[in-house]
């Protein structure tokens, strides 16, 4: 059966190009401004655009891995939302002829006077980082490739040995799913200041990457089904389900963020305290205790009662919370290198997010438009659609 029930209208579209459009006039003009800005904020995008991208491919191998049946009628949005790997690559080269402006210790200057750079330029320097961005975008790109073309023969042939095949490369994938996104982590936000480091912070993106992928798949998810887009509309078990990852994933978040904070104080070691110093001061101050608040304690408490978790209405709400908090959580881990004193939010952010938005509206419209929303022939399909709770 073809459970693309009917297509998506055209308005989802529509919509797509025209944030992508408004936000790139808008990104031309930031940089025509102020180029050292624009390429904080473009790297501030990029990175929430690797979370989605890179995270849905995860979701789509968690899947696999641990034999998940009742999100296989929903499986779909994530291969649809990894598409954004591809069009990553093409999104990086800007930032790669922005390394000056970004990296303090791509600067010759910089590596003759600093003794710590010194020490640490055999991993810091260009020629390497652009060989790590490239072995990494490799690894996303095959397993990207092997995962979609997997599921969509299936959708043809209905061989249950690429499910078999799927799972062998999830456990792989796992891996090196882990390794890439600490290597990107470090790479692309801890250099920043090259003095700092901390042997969190991989996991604190990993789980910032789960956090938001978990919540663009449930809210395009609950939108087809809401909207009557699948074949057969899935019940409040699916629901429960999504609200209570959500609130998972939003814990995990807050207990690493809680563990880097925690070493750091606990340690107090000088090349570690003034990353956080530098965020507790003047208005960053305020940013940082919001960052609480948007990030953990609201949707903690939105999410804790089981209704909650069954409401459809509530979970998509939640979802575009989940967004706007890891743009939060991104801006605050880049931006005040750029920003000492205090932060300023302005007309250009708006129009990184507005392309941002309008990219992975315009991917998934792209991609459902020419597949079948739901894995047709995958074995576990029947039991994901059939799925209660005990």
């Amino acid at each position: 059966m073809d459970y693309q029930k009917k297509p998506l209208p055209a308005k989802i579209g529509t919509a797509g190009f025209g944030l992508l459009g408004t936000g790139l006039v808008i990104i031309v003009i930031a940089f025509m401004v102020n180029s050292h800005r624009a390429f904080f904020d473009y790297l501030w995008m990029y990175m929430f655009l690797v979370s989605v991208g890179v995270g849905s491919l995860a979701l789509v191998a968690l899947e696999y891995l641990v034999g998940a049946t009742w999100s296989t009628p929903f499986r779909r949005v994530s291969e649809f939302l990894s598409a954004l790997i591809p069009v990553l690559v093409i999104l990086v080269i800007p930032l790669l002829f922005g390394m000056h402006d970004l990296f303090h210790w791509t600067h010759p200057e910089t590596l003759a006077s600093d003794p710590i750079l010194q020490s640490k330029a055999p991993y810091l320097n260009t020629k390497f980082f652009i060989i790590r961005v490239a072995v990494i975008f490799a690894i996303w790109l095959f397993f990207f490739y092997l995962f979609i073309r997997n599921s969509q023969r299936q959708d043809q042939t209905g061989d249950p040995l690429l499910t078999k095949q799927s799972i062998k490369l999830s456990a792989i994938f796992a891996i090196l799913f882990i390794v890439t996104m600490t290597v990107t982590a470090i790479d692309w936000m801890m250099s920043l200041e090259y003095h700092w480091f901390s042997t969190m912070f991989g996991v604190y993106y990993f789980a910032g990457t789960l956090y938001v992928s978990f919540a663009v798949a449930a809210y395009c998810a609950v939108k087809l089904n809401e909207n009557d887009y699948l074949e057969k509309k899935l019940s409040k078990n699916h629901y429960y389900s999504f609200g209570a990852f959500m609130f998972a994933f939003n814990v995990f978040w807050a207990y690493i963020a809680f563990s880097q904070y925690m070493l750091i104080w606990y340690a107090d070691i000088p090349e570690e305290t003034f990353w956080i110093i530098m965020r507790m001061k003047g208005s960053w101050a305020y940013f940082s205790i919001g960052l609480l608040f948007v990030h953990f304690i609201i949707p903690f408490l939105i999410l804790l009662p089981r209704s909650s978790k069954v409401n459809p209405g509530l979970i998509t709400k939640m979802a575009i919370w989940f967004v706007i908090a890891h743009f939060y959580d991104l801006y605050w881990l880049i931006m005040p290198t750029y920003f000492k004193d205090g932060f300023v939010f302005g007309w250009s952010e708006l129009g990184f997010m507005m392309f941002a938005a309008g990219l992975i509206i315009t991917v998934f419209r792209i991609r459902a438009s020419k597949v079948n929303l739901m894995p047709v022939k995958d074995p576990k399909l029947e039991s994901g659609l059939n799925f209660h709770l005990n």
